[in-house]
């Protein structure tokens, strides 16, 4: 038997056992735990931020981008927000035992649908160790017990937080494994993992394609995935000029490493001269590269000719594809081809384009007058998210406390038998 397929069984294992205690517990208790993980944060930033430095350093010597390196990077500020974002889910009601709907039969019998735990959730994700805390208040609040596989980048951060989770579990009497870290880099344990569909019921895969790929390829057990997020900015005709440049500014330049960042800007025919040339001047004034169709590379110093594979591509990087159409059928249609249902947006102040932007776009998020970066958990109300689901089945969009549970029925009867 190989070592990695011994610490795999016994972190499958411990798990399993976790999610048993885990699943009664009291939203209280729960509660506590969160608020130590959030105090702890706090208490030990300063260590969390030398680990963090640890990671960045190795990141920079490998030559990662510079929005990988902002996705990395863990400051006191961000570790504050981390808190705060546990704390966020504390207010939040437990979905744990929530009766969904509930009916009385003809026979007498009350047949109710009420929300469980999913059990045992292997998680995997790349670059960013703020999600190490999301994932671990997430699961362990919804009754989940949850491995955490992060990437090799992320190592000496993860493990870091990982000591403050576990040193949480501990101190409020919480199962010591409802939260366990992959403390190896050796990527043959996550094939180990994906095989022990007997032990974990569900795997989140968040990452680039190839990753996804590859458990959804391996995979013995259910996959939420998280897919490429190739999300568009459309300006229709009647665009505002003012919110047509702020929205696509945010979308495209806030954070241009995460996956709700636009990768595209598609621009009606009839607002070009209008929009196009003050648009594409703020975004290569904050350093963004514009691949451009034939029609507005004419319209744009400095612009670049796009590819085909351009426009089917997430850079999470400052680059953007630039596609003038001439209609909202056609902008349509290039979402729809080379999109990844993921979020995609409409600047307009024609409602009727508005509607049927919403009706024939079929994302996990349609963004009306709004920025693709909205698109998040902590955004739509739902606290710190998981990832964002591309999948059109029991999870889609951000993917928080409810997503995480599954149902079951509980009939209650006064003696009846069937006859």
């Amino acid at each position: 038997m190989s070592t990695t397929l011994e610490y795999s069984q016994t972190l499958a294992r411990n798990s399993r056992l976790a999610a048993a205690a885990l699943a009664p517990l009291a939203a209280g208790k729960k509660n506590a735990w969160l608020q130590r993980v959030a105090n702890n944060l706090r208490a030990r930033s300063a260590e969390i931020v030398a680990a963090n430095e640890i990671d960045m350093s190795a990141g920079a010597a490998a030559g990662l981008s510079s929005a990988m390196l902002d996705r990395l990077k863990l400051t006191a500020d961000r570790i504050e927000a981390l808190a705060k974002a546990v704390e966020h889910i504390i207010s939040l009601p437990d979905p744990v035992g929530e009766v969904i709907e509930g009916q009385r039969r003809p026979n007498g019998l009350f047949i109710s649908r009420v929300r469980v735990p999913l059990g045992v959730v292997f998680f995997i994700y790349e670059s960013r160790p703020n999600v190490t805390i999301d994932a671990a208040a997430l699961c362990v609040k919804s009754g989940n017990a949850v491995i955490l596989r992060g990437g090799s980048e992320a190592i000496h951060s993860n493990r870091a937080l990982q000591s403050v989770i576990e040193e949480s579990l501990i101190s409020e009497g919480l199962p010591q494994h409802a939260v366990q870290l992959v403390n190896s880099t050796d990527r043959s344990i996550v094939g180990e993992l994906l095989s022990m569909g007997n032990l974990i019921d569900v795997t989140i895969p968040r990452g680039g394609r190839s990753l996804i790929e590859r458990v959804t390829r391996e995979a013995t057990m259910p996959v939420i995935k998280h897919f490429d997020g190739i999300c568009h900015v459309y300006i229709d005709a009647s665009a505002d000029k003012t919110m047509a440049i702020d929205i696509t500014i945010n979308s495209k330049c806030q954070r241009p490493g995460v996956c709700n960042a636009a990768e595209t800007l598609l621009i009606h025919r009839d607002a070009v001269d209008r929009l196009l040339p003050a648009l594409a001047k703020e975004l290569q004034s904050r350093g963004v590269e514009l691949r451009c169709c034939p029609a507005s590379l004419n319209m744009i110093s400095g612009g670049v000719a796009v590819t085909e594979t351009d426009y089917g591509t997430e850079h999470m990087a400052l680059i953007m594809s630039v596609r003038i159409v001439d209609s909202i059928d056609q902008a349509i249609e290039h979402i729809r081809r080379y999109g990844s249902a993921h979020t995609d947006a409409i600047v307009t102040n024609c409602v009727a384009s508005s509607m049927e932007f919403e009706a024939e776009v079929d994302s996990a998020a349609v963004m009306i007058n709004a920025s693709t970066r909205f698109n998040d958990g902590g955004e739509l109300g739902m606290g710190a998210e998981i990832g964002i689901s591309t999948d059109r089945f029991h999870a889609r969009g951000p993917c928080g406390m409810r997503e995480l549970t599954s149902y079951k029925f509980v009939v209650r009867g006064s003696g009846q038998v069937r006859s």
